[in-house]
């Protein structure tokens, strides 16, 4: 039985989001998101700091949504599981990388304000395209 890893993290954008489509069009975002945490050393009592970079994809919608809302330096959320992905080199090496496959994404409203617009799409078999109305 597959374990699922839920994970929610804060943090920013260290770079635009990237959308790009399968072969069969199904569109697909990846994202990184620096997350930094901050803590007094209790014997010190100087602050410490950590930062983890955590590679985010996201598909169909919300990565359209994705790319069309989110730039570089962007505070986000965002909620997904964890999933292992493996592949092979050119050169016939084994890598693999641990990444957050995104169920959903905001913008961070602690330290900046936003607009939020609803997307309208039409069925699967029309032709693909989406307008945008005030919420």
């Amino acid at each position: 039985m597959a374990t699922i890893t839920a994970v929610t993290v804060a943090g920013n954008l260290t770079r635009d989001p990237e959308i790009r489509y399968t072969r069969e069009g199904q569109a697909t975002t990846s994202l990184s998101v620096a997350v930094n945490r901050r803590w007094q050393n209790k014997e010190t009592k100087e602050w410490e700091e950590s930062v983890s970079f955590l590679d985010v994809v996201c598909w169909r919608d919300l990565a359209e949504n994705v790319a069309l809302s989110l730039t570089k330096g962007s505070r986000v959320l965002i909620s997904g599981r964890l999933e292992q992905r493996s592949w092979e080199t050119d050169d016939g090496e084994r890598r693999s990388k641990v990444e957050i496959v995104a169920d959903d994404i905001g913008a961070s409203l602690r330290f900046a304000t936003t607009d939020v617009h609803r997307v309208h799409r039409q069925a699967a078999d029309d032709d693909q395209s989406a307008e945008s109305t005030p919420v």
